[in-house]
């Protein structure tokens, strides 16, 4: 049967990918990003998932404001990454598993979830970002990846407790699939930060350092929030971090964080953690 061997919970902002493209991995100003992803990429290797299941959202690329679904799964055999408006990144396309995404489908459907299904749709940013960094791609990606898109960018948003309930759905249905399969599940977006009005560049670190203790020691206490106390704590865009409680749903009740970096050079505080089950 399958099982989830951890999770990783990551920022998912643009200008990671754009650096990463430009080979700026040893600048100044990016290196201490960079270095706190190399752990990541290492525990990755250790432990060899053949899937990692994403939580993350479409930022208008494949997924249009006409009909934006709140919650989305990709059961496509590959997923190509998208072309943002300057091309498309020098990232091969990666493969799906049909077979294993038509199991969660039917599985999450029974368990009162109403999932969008979608086929050939380009991964952007909110997936790929990421992606690039923590897994080897050259010439080929070492595993396949089962997309979960969560809406974050049209009101209404699910709520942070929904999208918790969302993951413990998804673990259930990864642990009932009869493959023998080690599955990693990732949850993208945030912290704290702010890309427009009157609060643009607004950050609060000590809110940051908050949340990411509470996903570890009591996330429930995060499902309570409602998405204006995001809003307020973390600025307008950090409403993301639902999708990190997606993530944490899909864990054991007690988890621990075995490596988390924070960076913030922009106007993103710019995170990566592991979670492995306690």
């Amino acid at each position: 049967m399958a099982r989830i061997v951890g999770g990783i919970g990551t920022s998912h902002v643009p200008t990671i990918g754009l650096a990463y493209d430009k080979g700026r991995q040893n600048d100044p100003a990016w290196a201490p990003l960079f270095k706190g992803y190399e752990p990541v990429a290492q525990w990755l290797r250790e432990q060899a998932p053949d899937v990692l299941v994403m939580f993350y959202n479409d930022h208008a690329n494949s997924f249009f404001f006409d009909c934006y679904p709140t919650f989305a799964l990709g059961v496509s055999p590959s997923f190509e990454m998208a072309d943002e408006g300057a091309g498309k990144r020098p990232l091969p396309d990666i493969n799906g598993h049909p077979e294993l995404a038509a199991h969660m489908a039917e599985c999450l459907v029974n368990d009162e979830f109403d999932m969008t299904l979608f086929q050939d749709r380009a991964l952007d940013h909110g997936c790929n970002s990421p992606l690039s960094l923590m897994w080897p791609h050259e010439p080929a990606w070492p595993g396949v990846i089962v997309p979960i898109e969560i809406n974050v960018l049209q009101y209404p948003l699910p709520t942070a407790a929904r999208c918790y309930k969302l993951g413990q759905a998804v673990r259930r249905a990864i642990e009932s699939f009869p493959e023998d399969l080690k599955v990693a599940v990732v949850g993208t977006g945030g912290l704290s930060h702010q890309i427009h009005g009157e609060r643009t560049g607004f950050n609060n670190p000590e809110w940051d350092d908050e949340f990411l203790r509470r996903i570890v020691d009591d996330p429930q206490s995060l499902t309570r929030l409602k998405h204006a106390d995001f809003v307020r704590l973390g600025g307008a865009e950090s409403v993301e971090v639902i999708m990190w409680l997606a993530m944490r749903g899909a864990l054991d009740d007690k988890i621990k964080c075995i490596h988390q970096n924070v960076y913030l050079a922009t106007t993103t505080a710019m995170a990566v953690a592991i979670y492995e089950q306690a």
